[in-house]
């Protein structure tokens, strides 16, 4: 490890003076990736240089040891004791530093919910997720777009409640895949229905996909696999409401797939909204098949992305959600419903981390 980080420090030196290069100030696309590298490597070079000079303290102090002084013995002792665990903190966090990057950081994502089990609660709880994860994005500084929804109205006990059979949003902002990549799987709830007259606990479920969104160049959708129709838009009245065919539905014969996005005036602003979730899905399913390869030789890490897999339950009665993944438990689910995911996804992250330096380590 120390190896490559001396390998790295040499080549940021090299960045600092490729940054001075006129040829390289005077190319925009050439200055910007050069520019963002030297972001990335100095924040683990600077890490590595305040790691050498506790190294070498520690290597002074433990030369005091042998001092025939007892007084500066005494005090060599309790320096070593102070720098060996901030070294090993130190390596720890230089090992995070340099775990292989994940491809789809620092990418826009979109969010998938839809019910499941559970009937009209199942849309109900797509909704409550769905509102969950808007919170969430608020507390992060995320940016939140609604890409196409089915709503549907359940009649309950006194009044109307709206839920979700479907939902899907785009996110946007810097850490938007680190925040939300351990959330695709089978969200299961326990609760009381709002539509419920009897007070009896029910358990329903919903599905949740993170899919990050492809660049433009590395998902060609061919037009034979695609049915476009437009047609007018419905909802509250209004200027541009039903009065052009402003709506678009897309359907992805190969898979099925069929989206509808109506929010804009415009129906090629429409188009183009609603062709981003066929090119995220065609995407996941490379990934997926490239995931299964890799796979089959490794272990398998916390959660596989598959919305198969049920990864959590929430538990309105008792006040607690649970991650089966990860085997974690917070009696604060009034906390986590309002967007207050911190904890458990730093929880999820740190434990990823772990299983792979563990992985590393056994190469």
């Amino acid at each position: 490890m120390f190896d490559k980080l001396d390998a790295l420090e040499r080549r940021l030196e090299m960045i600092n003076g490729q940054l001075m290069d006129p040829e390289v100030t005077s190319n925009s696309v050439r200055l910007r990736e050069i520019s963002q590298e030297h972001r990335q490597l100095d924040v683990i070079v600077s890490a590595w240089l305040s790691h050498k000079a506790l190294m070498a303290e520690l290597e002074d102090a433990k030369e005091m040891l042998s001092e025939t002084d007892a007084e500066l013995r005494e005090m060599a002792k309790a320096e070593v004791s102070v720098l060996q665990p901030k070294i090993e903190q130190g390596t720890k966090d230089l090992q995070l530093m340099l775990l292989p990057k994940d491809p789809n950081e620092g990418r826009p994502l979109l969010l998938e919910i839809r019910a499941g089990t559970g009937g009209d609660e199942a849309a109900l709880f797509a909704a409550d997720l769905f509102r969950m994860y808007c919170r969430f994005s608020e507390r992060n500084g995320l940016k939140i777009e609604m890409l196409s929804s089915s709503l549907i109205s359940v009649g309950g006990t006194g009044k109307t409640h709206q839920g979700f059979k479907e939902v899907i949003a785009a996110i946007r902002g810097a850490k938007a895949y680190n925040l939300f990549q351990f959330e695709s799987g089978v969200h299961r709830v326990q609760r009381v229905p709002q539509t419920e007259s009897q007070g009896r606990i029910h358990t329903s479920a919903a599905t949740v996909a993170v899919l990050p969104e492809p660049d433009a160049i590395e998902v060609k959708l061919p037009a034979k696999d695609l049915r476009i129709d437009t047609m007018r838009a419905g909802g509250p009245g209004g200027q541009s409401v039903n009065t052009t065919d402003s709506a678009v539905r897309i359907v992805h014969i190969p898979t099925g797939l069929i989206v509808q996005c109506q929010d804009e005036k415009s129906q090629l602003k429409n188009k183009a909204k609603a062709m981003r979730v066929p090119k995220a899905r065609l995407l996941e399913r490379q990934r997926s098949e490239q995931h299964e390869k890799e796979a089959a030789n490794r272990k398998a890490q916390v959660g596989t992305g598959d919305r198969s897999e049920r990864i959590r339950t929430y538990n309105f009665p008792q006040n607690r959600c649970t991650d089966h993944r990860i085997g974690l438990t917070l009696y604060k689910l009034d906390a986590l419903i309002e967007g207050d995911l911190t904890e458990m996804v730093e929880t999820l992250l740190r434990e990823h981390q772990a299983e792979m330096l563990a992985s590393l380590e056994e190469l």
